[in-house]
């Protein structure tokens, strides 16, 4: 990247984040004169929350699964990562002296499995680069003239600029910086956004209270799951007091998520109409079934043969324990989801051990969530994310109306976004 750029363009970036930052980064070695503008103290911020249990940057699956991922928004997030993939992604921070590797699940990591070094040596060379970060200035939308409009520590103020990037977050971990705002001043503008949902968290079930009690806390693993209609995916989860949480269930969140909606879809996600406030109360308008396998290392046939065996005066935690190595949070999870029958006759009791319908009756509130569904449409923006409405204002990131799974495909995204709008910015200015 060049040093100190001279030219005669100027863009700002509202947002530090990850879109935001890459924006910069793509709009500085093209030239241009870059100001990052961030409401919080630093930037970055929910980046390095995400590298506490060791940064998953990005997946080495395929292209072709890789893109699967965007369910519904895979044809609109697949020209995004033509420009910036998983392997331009390990080639970028390689080249910030950030060496990574695969995990045996595939996922990408860096080496110290932290996100703060990589951050650090980001910033270093946005600086080097001539990018200007302004931290505490909360954007508030434009002046009758189009400048742009910031509260800052020392008062109000009034920034001009040739072009906007907008990378602003979706509306999940407010206190980080995320906390939808941006929303009205776009609807305000004529710009078309989709309300924004919870993705990637966990969802409530109405445990009884013994079960509650016993079992929040404990994990349930080597399991299998998948809601009515698709095929079981293996993993693990976690109960918790009022429901479960973790990455299997995350995996399935967007289409449990339009059960609860009533959407029915060929695909899961994106685009739903919901007018509540989901920041701090919890979705809850139907219900949906989760069904759990609880030994997908075992077909059905050998379960009930297991179950059918003799147990004499042994009670089923014991039987059950000894012959398919089930114990405590397994058991408890089949006694509290069956009927006391149930456990009267082996070939249901077999069933619901290969598939246990677990009903769900809500998700957990949209500021605990890992990530947002719904923003900005794809229909008011072109090829390059600028604004139909706003022409010169471009949008990157997870402000967006898409969305992805955990596993690297989301932070992925949301750099090749950044990219693909600093390039359409550059396009747009003529650099």
């Amino acid at each position: 990247m060049s040093s100190m750029s001279k030219s005669p363009y100027s863009v700002a970036v509202i947002g530090g984040g990850p879109a935001g930052l890459m924006a910069a980064e793509t709009l500085a070695a093209g030239g241009a004169r870059v100001d990052v503008y961030d409401a919080m103290p630093s930037v970055g911020r929910k980046f390095l929350l995400a590298g506490r249990g060791g940064l998953n940057l990005t997946h080495s699956e395929l292209a072709a699964a890789f893109r699967s991922r965007f369910g519904a928004r895979a044809a609109q997030v697949s020209p995004w990562l033509a420009q910036f993939d998983a392997q331009a992604l390990r080639r970028w921070a390689d080249e910030l002296g950030i060496e990574t590797f695969i995990g045996s699940s595939g996922r990408v990591f860096p080496t110290e499995m932290k996100a703060a070094p990589l951050l650090r040596a980001w910033l270093q060379r946005l600086r080097a680069a001539g990018v200007n970060v302004h931290t505490r200035h909360v954007w508030r939308g434009w002046a009758g003239d189009g400048a742009l409009l910031l509260d800052a520590p020392g008062g109000a103020v009034v920034r001009r600029a040739d072009a906007v990037v907008l990378a602003l977050g979706g509306g999940s971990w407010a206190r980080l910086g995320s906390n939808g705002a941006w929303k009205t001043l776009l609807e305000q503008k004529g710009v078309g956004v989709a309300p924004l949902l919870p993705a990637n968290g966990g969802f409530v079930a109405d445990w009884s209270p013994y079960f509650a009690e016993r079992f929040a806390g404990q994990p349930l693993k080597s399991i299998a799951m998948a809601p009515e209609g698709f095929e079981m995916r293996r993993g693990e989860c976690m109960v918790t007091a009022d429901g479960l949480e973790g990455g299997l269930i995350y995996a399935w969140s967007a289409c449990l998520r339009d059960a609860l909606l009533g959407k029915a879809r060929g695909q899961c996600g994106t685009g739903h109409e919901h007018s509540a406030n989901l920041r701090d109360t919890p979705l809850a308008e139907g219900a949906a079934v989760l069904n759990i396998d609880l030994q997908p290392g075992r077909d059905a046939a050998y379960v009930l043969a297991e179950v059918a065996r003799p147990r004499g005066a042994r009670s089923w935690s014991s039987h059950l324990g000894s012959r398919l190595g089930l114990h405590g949070v397994k058991v408890g999870l089949l006694r509290e989801c069956l009927p006391r029958t149930a456990f009267e006759h082996p070939e249901i009791l077999a069933r619901a051990i290969k598939c246990l319908p677990v009903r769900l009756v809500g998700m957990r509130p949209l500021d605990e969530a890992i990530s947002t569904a719904g923003g900005v449409q794809f229909d008011g923006l072109n090829d390059d994310l600028m604004l139909r409405a706003l022409p010169g204002v471009f949008c990157a990131g997870e402000m967006l109306d898409w969305e992805a799974p955990t596993g690297g495909y989301l932070l992925t995204a949301c750099l090749a976004s950044g990219r693909v709008a600093g390039n359409g910015v550059m396009r747009w200015l003529g650099l």
